[in-house]
């Protein structure tokens, strides 16, 4: 079974291209308001072939002003999720939860170092935001394939100045991971959000410095892009099944699809249920 989701209503107030390819949504919601932590996410009830299903988004900014925020990247390779968002206009209706948060933001620790690629700035920049308001030390890196891709990347030059570090891959840049980890300071904390690769880059590094497992938290998205997606089958010897996963579905939904209980949240695989 699902973790108990709290659903409000919600109605989407405004839309604004923030790249080619990502869309900042304005949602208000019809309920209380309670405000995202750095790091939240949102669940939201989209439509796909006919049928509600739900994709998690990350909270975009304090939201102070008691509207919530969310980007939405239009995938090509979409499930549908993504492509549905773009087909709203201002003024739609939503069935949106309350924040939760699996990449909380620890307080008062002596370093961080936030790295983000692509759309994975999304909850980084909630991250960063917090931490400049409480004067904290801090360095977010920022890489993108192009420099059309950067979302966010001018108000948070104005927000955080000269600790913004953007690498452009097209124009050469690199980020050097050894070296930024090594310029942590021992109680520092490492937080990533971005595709798994650069997760997987990261994880390896920080395991190859000998710091504490406990001090990197990430976030991640979508699969690696090392692979086609191919079908594949499930076995479950406890019932006596086997479950066919088609392509363009994931394993959780062809399992619930076959009536088969699922324990989930975030139906992404990062929040551990």
């Amino acid at each position: 079974m699902a973790e108990q989701i709290d659903w409000r209503r919600a109605q989407l107030r405004s839309i604004r291209g923030l790249t080619p390819d990502i869309r900042l949504f304005e949602i208000e919601p019809s309920d209380e308001f309670i405000a995202p932590t750095p790091g939240s996410h949102f669940n939201v009830v989209v439509q796909i072939k006919g049928r509600p299903d739900v994709r998690s988004y990350s909270a975009v900014g304090p939201c102070t002003d008691g509207i919530y925020r969310v980007a939405v990247k239009l995938l090509a390779d979409t499930r549908g999720g993504s492509a549905y968002m773009w087909s709203l206009a201002p003024g739609a209706r939503l069935t949106f939860s309350t924040p939760g948060n699996h990449f909380e933001l620890s307080r008062g620790r002596s370093e961080y170092l936030l790295l983000a690629g692509g759309i994975g700035i999304t909850p980084i920049f909630s991250m960063a935001l917090a931490l400049a308001e409480a004067n904290a030390n801090f360095r977010l890196l920022y890489a993108c394939r192009r420099r059309q891709d950067l979302a966010l990347a001018d108000e948070l030059k104005d927000r955080i100045g000269a600790r913004l570090h953007v690498f452009i891959d097209e124009e050469g840049a690199r980020i050097n991971l050894d070296q930024e980890i090594a310029r942590l300071s021992p109680g520092g904390e490492f937080y990533v959000c971005g595709p798994i690769g650069l997760l997987e880059a990261a994880k390896r590094q920080w395991q190859q410095s000998g710091r504490p497992i406990d001090q990197l938290r990430f976030e991640t998205f979508g699969n690696s892009g090392r692979f086609a997606s191919e079908p594949f089958k499930v076995k479950i010897p406890r019932l006596g099944m086997e479950v066919d996963v088609p392509v363009g579905q994931t394993m959780l939904d062809a399992l619930e699809a076959a009536g088969i209980d699922m324990i989930f949240d975030c139906r992404r695989g990062e929040c551990g249920l």
